[in-house]
């Protein structure tokens, strides 16, 4: 499983519980459809039931489960709807935040490189755990991009889709044979644009990489 990597010393017992739910529990295909267990969500994050209670209230405010009544906490699929608007809004965010970027000359292309040398190292591994870490790095690498831009509203609005970036992110990386590979050739092309400054290539791949990974979730 990805690295738990929050400065725990720093957090309260809802914001940790809340960062472990949001990362660890929801970001997962598997957790789709299924209720969580209050208590051993608390025993796992080492808390006690009330900020896992609490925490799970913020991610109902959130849209991100349901509570049903003498049943608990529910994850529920997302529609076909959802995976639609959510890449939709992905897409605007980060057309966006690319015009901000090649405007001021403030393009991360260094960062994303990076980043992306990692997803490649990363290709061939098949297990769960290098999966977490790929989409982990997949968000960091779209993250560069959108921080980059210099507006706190958009970051903040961006990381808000977190979440339910991990859980598309990894379905579709299951949805597909070869997916890893694909995925490093569009942020690719997707860094290249950007280096060229070509900010119409930038928008295509951008909106190439998008239609493809809505295509897969929406099949699967």
């Amino acid at each position: 499983m990805l690295g738990y990597t929050y400065c725990m010393h720093e957090l309260s017992g809802r914001e940790r519980a809340y960062a472990y739910l949001r990362d660890q529990v929801l970001s997962s295909p598997a957790a789709t459809g299924t209720f969580l267990n209050e208590g051993e969500l608390a025993s796992q994050i080492g808390v006690s039931r009330t900020p896992v209670r609490e925490a799970l209230l913020l991610l109902v405010s959130e849209g991100l489960i349901e509570m049903v009544r003498g049943r608990g906490a529910y994850v529920p699929p997302m529609s076909g709807r959802q995976i639609g608007e959510l890449m939709d809004l992905r897409g605007v965010l980060e057309r966006h935040a690319a015009d901000l970027c090649l405007t001021a000359g403030s393009v991360p292309v260094e960062r994303m490189s990076d980043t992306l040398d990692q997803q490649e190292a990363l290709s061939e591994g098949a297990a769960e755990d290098h999966a977490r870490t790929f989409i982990a790095l997949d968000g960091a690498f779209h993250q560069h991009l959108i921080d980059a831009a210099g507006s706190e509203l958009l970051s903040h609005t961006y990381a808000g889709l977190r979440a339910r970036q991990l859980r598309a992110g990894l379905s579709a990386l299951f949805g597909a044979p070869d997916r890893k590979h694909q995925v490093c050739t569009e942020h690719r092309a997707i860094v290249d644009a950007l280096r060229a400054g070509d900010g119409a290539a930038v928008a295509e791949a951008i909106d190439a990489h998008l239609t493809v990974t809505t295509r897969i979730l929406l099949r699967g």
